[in-house]
């Protein structure tokens, strides 16, 4: 049924009040705009321009891992984009911040409503409120249609709608980040997990190849070529391989439940973790991408500082919607509908209602309680600002610690590289030595033991030297982009 049906008085003049009062936005935004904070950043990062080979490198960026060459790292990523719940929570919070933005952008139109109401009732005989004779039980059908509209002339609900959608585009970049983050955790996990393997292995064959010099040295105790003191020393050494083996092997097994968590495994599989392995630790280090230059857009690149700067923005429209409250408020309504005693006589042109009304709210005393939500508010943006600053130095101090680290370990690296090649080659000259009778099987050991700990830290400074430069791409914003 039309609505002209229904209402057919309800056209022309009576509905213009209404449309007049859609018609209508917020003329005056109170309150300051928002206005980037002037910092003293470095010079790469002033200009916001990116040349050919700029925008090449950011795209490089967003997927730096690939640059590894390693298939089963590129999988575990994936799985971890999929099913970390760190990630599925920051979604969650970011489609949360989406609905409550939705909620504020709702709230600027007008609002319409259907009504209908039926009601019966039985008035006293007692009450004197009817004549004699009349019928006591009385009947009331409604039906209608109201508005509703708040004119938003000082901006309290433009700004309102300000903050919420800066409070989404924070939550969409905290999502981002703790992506960034979980992407640089599986990769350091992963290498973490590679270098273990190749130390593991390494304790192995040490621990085997104790284990045959130790039944050697037990045999010729028992033939007496060898007195107590030696064939004690070779028990040592076993127990100190015995240790090294069993320690390799339990920081390998908690990186694998680590690594499992990640990338989202269940409580089965994170108790007994089964991570397929790619390239080996070496071969990683080789693949290596060089790493990242600072980029030109590093305050719009890190999502941790477009989150914190987007604080401040929803922050200051804060301060804003917390004026207007000093200003008056204006509300338009308008109902139309029908009403009658009798239901067949509710569409009659008898029953028709409206009504049209306009209210107008001017604080004049709150004891203070309006200069003390401002004074909050401005508070509080102060507080946005004092983190957006902090966020600030913190991600420079990031990206230069990561530099710093990147070019240190490569050279430490370096440095445990050439010493592992000059104890191995003290490894091989003793074992000559001692087959050609000319020393004793102790300075084997000692050599065994030298190269041993240069093995270790070899890996270790592999590791450390991916570890670094995963902690670039990560400063400078890799693993997502604009």
């Amino acid at each position: 049924m039309k609505l002209g049906k229904i209402f057919p008085q309800a056209t022309g003049v009576k509905l213009l009040p209404l449309v007049f009062s859609l018609s209508l936005a917020g003329c005056i935004s109170v309150g300051p705009d928002y206005q980037r904070p002037q910092l003293d950043l470095p010079q790469a990062s002033q200009s916001s321009q990116a040349s050919g080979a700029q925008q090449a490198q950011h795209a490089a960026l967003k997927t730096w891992w690939k640059g590894l060459q390693d298939p089963v790292l590129d999988q575990l990523i994936e799985d971890a984009l999929k099913q970390n719940q760190d990630l599925l929570i920051a979604t969650a919070r970011m489609e949360e911040a989406k609905a409550t933005a939705g909620i504020a952008l709702a709230n600027r139109f007008p609002t319409v409503d259907a009504n209908l109401a039926v009601s019966r009732s039985r008035t006293s005989e007692n009450s004197g409120k009817l004549p004699a004779n009349a019928n006591l039980i009385g009947e009331n059908y409604q039906f209608g249609l109201s508005a509703a509209y708040e004119l938003d002339l000082f901006g309290k609900l433009s700004r309102a709608d300000e903050a919420a959608k800066a409070r989404l585009l924070s939550q969409q970049a905290n999502r981002d980040a703790v992506q960034i983050s979980l992407i640089a955790n599986v990769a350091q996990s992963y290498f973490s997990l590679r270098a273990f393997d190749a130390q593991l292995a390494f304790a192995e064959t040490t621990l085997k190849s104790r284990q045959e010099y130790l039944a050697l040295q037990r045999k010729r105790h028992a033939a007496g070529a060898i007195g107590d003191i030696d064939l004690h020393y070779a028990e040592s050494e076993l127990a100190a391989g015995e240790v090294a083996f069993t320690q390799a092997k339990q920081a390998l097994r908690n990186v694998e439940s680590s690594l499992a968590v990640l990338i989202g495994r269940s409580p089965k599989q994170v108790m007994n973790p089964d991570i397929p392995r790619g390239l080996t630790i070496q071969q990683l280090v080789k693949n290596l991408p060089t790493p990242a230059e600072l980029p030109s857009d590093l305050l719009a690149r890190r999502p941790d500082l477009v989150a914190a700067e987007q604080v401040l923005v929803a922050a200051n429209a804060d301060v804003g919607q917390a004026k207007s409250a000093y200003f008056p408020s204006v509300r338009l309504t308008t109902s139309l509908g029908r009403e009658s005693r009798a239901l067949e006589d509710l569409f009659n042109p008898a029953s028709l209602l409206w009504n049209v009304a306009s209210s107008i709210v001017q604080p004049v005393f709150r004891a203070g309680a309006v200069g003390a939500v401002v004074d909050g508010a401005e508070a509080r943006k102060r507080q946005a600002l004092g983190q957006y600053v902090q966020t600030v130095q913190n991600a420079f101090r990031d990206v230069h610690d990561s530099l710093n680290n990147a070019i240190s370990n490569a050279a430490i690296d370096a440095s445990t590289q050439s010493r592992l090649t000059a104890v191995r080659e003290t490894y091989r000259l003793s074992n000559l030595r001692y087959q050609s009778g000319y020393s004793a099987y102790v300075e084997v050991l000692n050599a065994q033991r030298d190269l041993m700990q240069a093995e270790i830290a070899a890996i270790d400074s592999q590791r450390a030297k991916l570890s670094s430069g995963v902690a670039l791409y990560k400063a400078v914003g890799g693993g997502w982009g604009q």
